[in-house]
C-alpha cells in the first residue's frame, strides 16, 4: 500500500465510510481540498478488499496514536504503540503524525489546575503572563486573569489583545524560565497567539466585575482598544443568551420599525424565534411582513442595524438593566 498517495488513501477512506460520514468530513475542508478529493474519488477504480482494510487499519492506528499524544504526550504515545505494534510500526505511525502535527507551546500547563498556574506565574512580568494566557484554554485564562490584582488585570489584557506573532525563541525562553519542557514538535515557524479575539474569549468567560475593571481601565489608557474589544464582546447572534424579560426590555428601547426588520433580514432562525416569541401575535406577524417587504438590502445596512441593537443591549447591561449570561461562572442576580 506504500505506493498509494495520501489523496488516494483519503479517497478510499471516504468511500469506505459512506456518504453521510464523508459529507461531515467535507464540512471541515476548504474548497480546494474538496475539489481534489472529489476528483480523486471520481477517478477511483474498484479497490481490492485487502487494500481497503489496510487503509482503514492505518486510519484507525493514526487516530489511536493521536489520542495517546493528546492525553499523554509524545513519549507516552510511542511507548504504548511500541508495546502494541512493535518498534518499527510505532515509529512509522509517529513519523507520519509528526509530519503534520504541531503541539502548541505550554501544552503541559493546559493539563494543570488554573489555581496552581496562578501561583506559578502571578509574580511574572505582565508580558510573560499575557503570553501564557494566550496559549492556555480560554476557561483557564479567564480564571487566572480574574484572580490577578486589578491593576495587573488590565495590563495583561492589553498585552494579550495587542499580541500578534511570537518568535519561537521568545517562547522557548519563557518556557525555560518557567522550567517547562518545550514540546519536541515545536516548529521553527512563527506561532500566532493573542489578539482581540483571544482577550474577548477570555473576558466572555471571566466574571462581570473583572470584565468591567479591565475595560474601564483600558478606556483611560487605550480607548480605541477598549471599543474594539466591546464591539466583539457581544454580537447580534448572542441575543439568544438573553432572558425573555431582557428581550422585552430591549424591544422597548430599539427602533422596531426600521432597525429590527433590517437586523432580522439575515438572522438565524434561533435569533428570529427569540424575537418573535417575545412579541404579541399581531406584532410578530407585522414584523414578518415588514421583513418580506424589504426586498434586497445591502449587507452593510443589515450590519449597521444589528450593531445599533447590540449597542443598546450593551448600554442596558452597563446600566444594570439586564444581565448577559455568557456561560462563565454563575452570577448572583438581585
Amino acid at each position: 500500500m506504500s505506493e498509494l498517495t495520501g489523496k488516494e488513501k483519503a479517497a478510499i477512506l471516504l468511500v469506505s465510510l459512506g456518504p453521510d460520514a464523508s459529507a461531515k468530513v467535507f464540512e471541515h475542508l476548504n474548497d480546494e481540498e474538496i475539489e481534489d478529493l472529489t476528483l480523486e474519488i471520481a477517478n477511483l477504480d474498484k479497490v481490492p478488499a485487502e487494500i481497503k482494510e489496510e487503509v482503514l487499519d492505518e486510519f484507525h492506528q493514526m487516530c489511536v496514536a493521536y489520542d495517546y499524544i493528546s492525553h499523554g504526550g509524545m513519549d507516552y504515545a510511542k511507548e504504548v504503540l511500541e508495546k502494541a505494534l512493535g518498534e518499527s510500526r510505532a515509529n512509522s505511525i509517529i513519523d507520519r503524525l509528526t509530519a503534520s502535527l504541531q503541539v502548541r507551546p505550554f501544552d503541559e500547563l493546559r493539563k494543570t489546575d488554573p489555581g496552581q498556574i496562578l501561583n506559578f506565574i502571578q509574580n511574572e512580568h505582565p508580558q510573560t503572563i499575557a503570553l501564557i494566557l494566550a496559549y492556555l484554554d480560554a476557561e483557564q485564562s479567564a480564571q487566572i486573569i480574574s484572580s490577578l490584582p486589578p491593576a495587573k488585570q488590565s495590563e495583561v489584557a492589553k498585552r494579550v489583545a495587542n499580541m500578534e506573532r511570537i518568535s519561537p525563541d521568545v517562547i522557548k525562553e519563557v518556557e525555560r524560565v518557567l522550567e517547562q519542557k518545550l514540546s519536541s514538535l515545536m516548529t521553527n515557524e512563527y506561532s500566532s497567539a493573542g489578539g482581540i479575539d483571544s482577550i474577548v474569549e477570555i473576558l466572555n468567560l471571566a466574571d462581570r466585575s473583572t470584565e468591567k475593571t479591565i475595560l474601564d481601565d483600558l478606556d483611560k489608557g487605550d480607548p480605541e482598544l477598549a471599543e474594539d474589544i466591546r464591539q466583539k464582546m457581544f454580537v447580534f447572534e448572542d441575543i439568544t443568551l438573553l432572558t425573555d424579560q431582557a428581550i422585552q426590555l430591549v424591544l422597548r428601547q430599539i427602533d422596531t420599525d426600521n432597525d429590527l426588520p433590517l437586523a432580522l433580514k439575515t438572522a438565524s432562525d434561533e435569533v428570529a424565534d427569540k424575537i418573535y416569541n417575545n412579541l404579541s401575535k399581531r406584532a410578530s406577524q407585522m414584523l414578518r411582513e415588514d421583513i418580506d417587504h424589504l426586498g434586497p438590502v445591502r449587507i452593510s445596512d443589515v450590519e449597521e442595524a444589528q450593531q445599533n441593537i447590540v449597542n443598546e443591549i450593551r448600554r442596558l447591561e452597563e446600566e444594570g438593566e439586564i444581565v448577559i449570561n455568557r456561560g462563565g461562572k454563575d452570577e448572583v442576580v438581585v
